[in-house]
């Protein structure tokens, strides 16, 4: 009995000495800043802003990289933080990089289609590259829903994308391994999109993701208490958090396109899509390929982003497994030692 007492008020002395430290350690943190990588906005259309990256030394690789990032949530979960940006390692390896900013879609938006954004805002960014550098063609890098958009573009207009590289990148619609695909067979994606006047909520997106593994907020709490006394995981906690809260609404009938004839139908594997007028054929991608998934993704399973070799006519393509999640490809330790390393190499070898 006296050794549990003992125990019980080690306990509560270790608890209040946490505490303690804990407000001391908030009080130090005065703002919670992501996205620091120096770059320069030199293109604007609409919400959207293309910015290019500052360098101190010329590129390595003479070819320039377009980054082209998912509609949901913003680009600044690849560059986080000094130590964990997949931005800065691709810059610091010799990448020309340029990246589009979505912005954050209004009312006034809600009209904008999947035409819209592959043969206007997408095609223009390139347009602008190619003319700034007096080149034909450019290299594209996209992650998860940027790269089913950066896939369509390179089918569409093949003779502007020197390679293309996509990350996390769901193809193939047609299975069950996550819940996202699941349960999105049955839902009535008109009824959402009108009955939310046009415009996706961020928020609504959110709570989806958020459900699709339901003990992720009860864990995220418990990392919380964890760091509290420890300034630089409670920093890496709460960038992250930033990150996430920051949820762009999503253009009504983009997002219906999407999630009807891609989610629900499966139009792009079975060379039925339709973007501007023209059908999309995934022979027509032709450029080198190199195709990053991830074997612990929930969000995109392996067995959707897979298939994408075996459809399109590229001679080159090369498919990279990567041990993580979703979100880890780009911000866990050990994508700071592989991946980039990786993809510089690959592209050094086709540049």
């Amino acid at each position: 009995m006296k050794a549990n007492h003992t125990l019980m008020m080690e306990e509560i002395a270790k608890t209040s000495q946490k505490m303690f430290k804990s407000y001391n350690t908030l009080s130090e943190i005065k703002d919670v800043e992501i996205a620091e990588t120096p770059k320069t906005a030199v293109y604007n259309e609409d919400k959207l802003t293309l910015y290019r990256y500052n360098r101190k030394t010329p590129a390595t690789i003479k070819t320039p990289v377009l980054v082209v990032y998912a509609l949901v949530n913003t680009y600044k979960m690849l560059d986080l933080q000094p130590d964990r940006s997949y931005i800065k390692n691709l810059l610091d390896m010799g990448c020309d990089v340029y990246l589009i900013d979505w912005g954050y879609p209004s009312r006034a938006d809600r009209y904008l289609s999947m035409e819209d954004y592959v043969n206007g805002y997408i095609d223009n960014c390139v347009d602008f590259i190619n003319k700034k550098h007096h080149l034909k063609k450019i290299n594209i890098m996209s992650i998860c829903q940027g790269g089913t958009l950066s896939v369509i573009y390179s089918c569409l207009h093949p003779q502007k994308v020197k390679n293309l590289i996509t990350h996390v990148t769901p193809i193939d619609f047609s299975g069950n391994d996550g819940l996202l695909f699941k349960w999105s067979k049955d839902m009535d994606f008109d009824a959402i999109v009108d009955d939310n006047n046009g415009i996706i909520p961020g928020e609504f997106l959110n709570m989806g993701f958020e459900m699709l593994k339901p003990m992720m907020k009860f864990n995220k709490n418990t990392a919380l208490v964890d760091s509290l006394d420890n300034k630089d995981k409670l920093l890496n906690f709460l960038r992250m958090e930033k990150w996430i809260n920051d949820s762009p609404d999503q253009a009504g009938e983009c997002y219906r396109k999407f999630m009807k004839e891609l989610y629900q139908q499966n139009k792009l594997i079975k060379g039925e899509l339709e973007v501007g007028g023209k059908k999309v054929n995934l022979k027509n991608l032709t450029m080198p390929l190199l195709n990053i998934y991830a074997t612990e993704d929930h969000l995109v399973p392996p067995s959707s982003t897979i298939p994408l070799n075996d459809y399109v006519g590229s001679k080159d393509k090369e498919l990279y497994k990567f041990k993580g999640g979703h979100i880890g490809v780009f911000t866990g330790s050990r994508s700071q030692k592989e991946l980039a390393p990786a993809v510089i190499a690959w592209l050094k070898e086709r540049d």
